[in-house]
């Protein structure tokens, strides 16, 4: 009788030619819903160089030590050879005046003050400069966010630039500082080495003079030694004077080159406390199993985290170095221990990074994440975040001052250098009178060495006291390694801190365009709409023949078949279309006609009871059930950022699964998801199959005065 239902059904199908014409409108239209809507969307963010967005520029310009800067015109030209969004270049009236009635959806406006507050760079109090951005919320939901993609993208573009060419200045700075040094080294050694052999020398010129009187002759000798040898301590005081005096302002903009990297310094530290506490999360997630319910999504975390780790740890190598220099220049113990504890957040950094590695080869192998290697990689986390906190929490407070004390130190022991090289070349006449009365004294006699002997002391004191602060100055930081750090590449330099971190990124299942990548949804909900099509202008409950008697079941079984070939011939074409027609992104196209057919008849099956069981009130139920899944499946918008009531219900409606398998399909297949989701459609059908055998006939038998009723009115059918 079931099967007598469905042929008699589809026999008057054929012979109706009205009914014909009908049937196949029926099959056409979900079809036309899907591939309208998807490719209406079909790459959305690929088409937004026709957002009209104003620039203005008002910019007068600055200058800095003498150069120009234009930085509004400098921007004007970059966006002329933007092509990602609509860019019109007006005047600031004609920009606010159009956003405001929606001729443009956003405007920048580039001050007049704008190159003058970056020039404030160089100046004791710095400014910031503003670009201000009005955007037109109310012409649409979307542009809105995609002009302030583009505005970002330009105060990106500024940032980066002007970073990179403020480190590229003050790195050139600290090169040129380098290079004179390393030129006047040659100086700087013979002074320290004359002044070392003076010191030296002086007890031989004491007892030289003191045995004068007895032994002239010898006296004679030792006095012409020291005669001969003072010209060229005179010119090595002189060399040494005037270094000293070009010591103190390279060393003083050095110190203003160093200041200007501590806030370089201190972001490459947030940077790595973020890393290590992206790590710490990574590994908690693991240990609490949130993270392996996805084997690929678990290996591609780890592959990630692998890599971000040995930047770290690259990182946190190349700020303890540059600590380690600055503590060995200016000999300052808080930059020794920053050193020191950037070397300990290395090697956790590297200790953390070859366990990342280690579970995502036993991910990749199938094996469960070893308790050893996740300890591994938490603790080599958790210590990396607590030296590099430990350092942020003092860096401003300690770390910083560090820093200028011990340029301080260096400036100020140039300056005492300074002074007592001016000294000695003001005490080179006396000590040179002193040997040449030493000579005359040979001639004329113990009187005048006995006055000699009178002036030596207060020479050898003064020698004395330039030596040790020649030691004392060598004892806070070798020349050679000064040099060495003051010589590292400047562009290279300033190419890392404009830019220390680099994401790379990996695409498991690449999409080409977002129609594609709406597919399965749009697809999903035009079977949805194809099933509501069909009960809402054809009849659920078949009439019988002459002399039939109908069960309860024989008429829902015979008349859902009749429901379920035209919504599979639905389907086929919804499918077909997206594939041949559209030319949708499919990676499995056998499997995404399969998935749709079975979608078909799941869906059929439950708009067709829940109408066949209640009647009109059935249809209001599909239609709720529908709006209720446009929000509640996720297919748009992800379901965590939907409201927690549309989280509750996500798990018990029939889309969540239908879209997830159909996206399997589409961005590549795992049979794990596709069978789960599978179990879960399953379990849907089996429900609506015992309320439609079960329910019907009581339901139909209770109702059935309500629909008389109803149909009094004449509205309803």
């Amino acid at each position: 009788m079931i099967f007598r239902i469905y042929a008699r059904d589809i026999a008057g199908i054929a012979r109706n030619w009205a009914l014909l014409v009908t049937i196949l409108g029926l099959i056409a239209l979900p079809s036309l819903y899907a591939w309208f809507n998807i490719k209406s969307s079909w790459d959305p963010y690929g088409n937004t160089s026709g957002l009209a967005v104003a620039v203005a520029n008002n910019d007068n310009g600055a200058s800095i030590h003498g150069n120009p800067l234009r930085a509004g015109d400098e921007i004007i030209e970059s966006l002329k050879s933007n092509r990602k969004i609509g860019w019109r270049f007006v005047d600031e009236d004609q920009a606010l005046e159009g956003v405001k009635h929606g001729d443009y959806y956003a405007s920048i406006v580039i001050p007049a003050d704008f190159s003058t507050k970056i020039a404030t760079v160089l100046n004791d109090n710095p400014e910031q400069a503003k670009i201000l951005y009005t955007v037109n919320e109310k012409i649409n939901a979307v542009s809105p966010k995609i002009a302030a993609s583009g505005a970002n993208a330009i105060v990106e573009q500024i940032r980066s630039t002007f970073v990179k060419t403020a480190n590229g200045v003050i790195f050139s700075l600290l090169n040129e500082v380098g290079l004179e040094l390393e030129k006047e080294k040659p100086t700087i050694e013979n002074s320290r080495d004359i002044v070392f052999k003076l010191e030296e020398l002086f007890p031989e010129i004491k007892s030289a003079v003191s045995a004068a009187s007895a032994d002239a002759a010898k006296a004679e000798a030792i006095a012409g030694r020291a005669q001969n040898a003072l010209p060229d301590a005179a010119k090595l005081v002189a060399d040494g004077r005037q270094l000293a005096a070009k010591l103190t302002p390279l060393l003083a903009d050095s110190a203003d080159a160093v200041e200007q990297t501590a806030p370089a310094l201190k972001q490459d530290l947030q940077l790595l406390a973020g890393a290590a506490d992206a790590a710490a999360e990574l590994a908690a997630s693991l240990r609490n199993g949130a993270a392996t319910a996805d084997t690929e999504s678990a290996i591609a975390a780890l592959e990630r985290m692998d890599g971000k780790l040995g930047i770290a740890a690259r990182v946190a190598g190349s700020s303890a170095d540059l600590f380690g220099r600055l503590a060995d220049m200016t000999g300052g113990s808080r930059l020794a221990d920053a050193d020191a504890k950037l070397r300990q957040a290395e090697s956790s950094f590297t200790r953390s990074s070859e366990a990342a590695n280690q579970l995502a080869a036993a991910a990749r192998r199938g094996e469960e994440p070893a308790a050893a290697l996740l300890d591994k990689l938490a603790d080599g986390a958790a210590q990396a975040s607590s030296v590099v906190n430990s350092l942020l929490d003092r860096y401003d407070s300690d770390i910083v001052p560090g820093i200028r004390e011990g340029m301080d130190k260096a400036l100020t022991a140039a300056k005492k250098a300074n002074e007592a090289l001016k000294q000695t070349a003001a005490d080179m006449p006396d000590i040179e009178k002193l040997l040449q009365d030493a000579s005359k004294g040979l001639t004329f006699g113990k009187a005048a060495l006995a006055e000699i002997e009178k002036r030596l002391p207060n020479a050898e004191q003064k020698i004395k006291r330039l030596a040790e602060r020649i030691r004392q100055m060598e004892q806070e930081g070798s020349l050679d390694e000064l040099i060495s750090l003051l010589q590292n590449n400047a562009q290279r330099e300033s190419a890392f801190f404009a830019e220390p971190v680099v994401l790379q990124e990996y695409r498991l299942y690449p999409i080409p365009n977002y129609g594609s990548a709406m597919s399965p949804f749009f697809s999903t909900l035009s079977i949805w709409v194809g099933a509501l099509l069909l009960v809402s202008l054809l009849s659920v409950d078949p009439h019988p023949g002459e002399g039939e008697a109908l069960k309860s079941y024989q008429s829902y079984f015979g008349r859902y078949l009749t429901f379920l070939t035209l919504s599979l011939l639905q389907t086929l074409l919804i499918t077909t279309g997206d594939i041949w027609i559209l030319h949708t992104h499919v990676v499995d196209k056998g499997a995404f006609l399969l998935f749709g057919l079975l979608l078909s008849a799941l869906f059929m099956l439950i708009v067709y009871t829940l109408v066949s069981v209640f009647g009109n009130v059935g249809k209001a139920l599909s239609i709720v059930l529908l709006v209720l899944q446009l929000a509640g499946s996720g297919g748009t918008f992800p379901i965590q950022v939907t409201l927690p009531f549309f989280q509750a219900i996500h798990p018990y409606l029939p889309f969540t699964y239908a879209i997830s398998m159909m996206r399997e399909a589409v961005g590549g297949i795992l049979w794990d998801i596709v069978r789960q989701d599978m179990i879960s459609l399953a379990i849907f059908a089996a429900v609506t199959l015992l309320i439609g055998i079960a329910l019907k006939k009581t339901i139909n038998r209770a109702s059935s005065g309500f629909v008389r009723k109803a149909k009094e009115s004449d509205l309803f059918h």
